[in-house]
């Protein structure tokens, strides 16, 4: 008999399913709203884009091009796991430059801070672990953390950011591995936790052994009020917090590239799981990112970015007034991407999306962005991506798109 055999449909036995985990987690609804949104004549409230026309094109095509004619050997080959020294050497003094002090040691550069975050649910989550959230959360990291089988758990606050007193009582409670913030505007709802927040939070983590994990990819884009200083730079937190970075909304998210300042051993456990994942993030972007450093201002063009930014902010606050139903409510954030509105009660935004959709304008509904009870009358809306006059007329469509 041949060696070769064909079966028969009937005898054919069906493959191995999914990953349990893989069938529980669901698609994100970012994602799949971009999707639509991609035609030219829809205006974008929706994406978490940065503005396509104020990037540095220039500055950074001469940084590539100087580091593919200067070291092309090193430029296209396999780079060491933590990053190229010349990036972490740059990173660390921006990090120290603004109140933490970091060598580069202290650091490993990664593909994004999204893969930051995933690193961070292999090295510290096990199946069955909980994991505190604020709520409304980041879209993304309900995702990393569900995947991981996490117990995610939303902790009540309020317009500020998490509640302190929340947070120890869930602590107490639920013996959580970790809590994850961004505490600077916010994504989805632009908000900023204030520094005596900050500072009950890593008391609440010291007394009771929790990790902090605190994402910071906006707190750069500051359009007006003072900087508040990050929880990583709190005594109390010194040991126990996991500080996130990226270059996608101050460079170019092109380029792929995040970073993470965490304590030692963690730090490790991370670089071991990033290994398993991709070896190494693409050494020519690091070293392009590193060049760019040093040879353009980037302090300089964020300032310029910020400031467009303000302006679309503005255009958008300023509109928002005619744009949604009355007794709708709003905040102004005083940088990032983001605002967070909510319509009166009786509205569900998830619902009324395919409509507004129809009229080439589009958001994101708020209800994906909690762990727990979704409030479905809430929306998030991008104000960076559009320029003030087309979020003028953005708002119009959306005020019919809402009838």
């Amino acid at each position: 008999m041949s060696v070769i055999e064909s079966v028969s449909a009937a005898d054919r036995a069906a493959v191995p399913p999914l990953a349990a985990r893989t069938r529980s987690i669901g698609g994100s609804p970012v994602r799949d709203i971009l999707a639509v949104t991609a035609r030219p004549e829809v205006i974008n409230f929706a994406g978490g884009l940065p503005a396509p026309e104020l990037f540095d094109a220039d500055g950074v095509a001469a940084a590539y091009r100087a580091v593919l004619a200067d070291t092309p050997g090193q430029a296209l080959q396999y780079s060491t796991t933590e990053g190229v020294p010349a990036l972490r050497e740059a990173l660390a003094a921006r990090t120290s430059a603004r109140g933490l002090p970091t060598d580069a040691d202290d650091l490993l550069v990664t593909t994004g801070s999204q893969q930051a975050l995933s690193l961070l649910a292999t090295a510290l989550v096990d199946p069955g672990d909980t994991v505190l959230v604020e709520d409304p959360c980041y879209l993304a990291a309900l995702q990393v953390f569900g995947l991981a089988g996490a117990r995610v758990l939303a902790v009540p606050g309020d317009e500020h950011g998490v509640d302190p007193a929340a947070l120890e009582e869930y602590v107490r409670r639920e013996r959580p591995k970790l809590l994850y913030t961004v505490p600077t505007f916010q994504n989805p709802t632009g908000r900023t936790l204030p520094a005596e927040r900050r500072a009950a939070l890593a008391a609440v983590a010291a007394r009771h052994g929790l990790w902090i994990v605190e994402d910071d990819p906006y707190g750069e884009l500051r359009f007006e009020g003072e900087r508040v200083p990050w929880i990583a730079s709190l005594q109390n937190a010194a040991d126990r917090t996991v500080l996130l970075g990226s270059f996608s909304k101050v460079m170019a998210p092109g380029m792929r590239l995040g970073w993470l300042r965490a304590p030692a051993a963690l730090r490790r456990a991370c670089a071991v799981a990033k290994q398993a994942a991709d070896l190494h993030t693409p050494t020519v972007n690091q070293l392009a990112a590193a060049r760019y450093l040093a040879d353009q201002d980037l302090d300089a063009h964020v300032a310029r970015v910020a400031g467009a930014y303000r302006e679309r902010r503005d255009a958008m606050v300023a509109g928002l007034a005619r744009a949604l139903p009355e007794g709708s409510a709003w905040n102004r954030p005083e940088g990032g991407m983001f605002l967070w509105a909510r319509l009166p009660e009786s509205y569900d935004a998830t619902v009324l999306l395919p409509a507004v959709v129809r009229h080439d304008v589009a958001y994101v509904p708020g209800a994906p962005f909690h762990a727990g009870a979704a409030d479905r009358s809430t929306l998030r809306l991008c104000f960076v991506t559009e320029t003030p006059e087309r979020i003028g007329e953005g708002l119009r469509r959306l005020a019919n798109g809402l009838c």
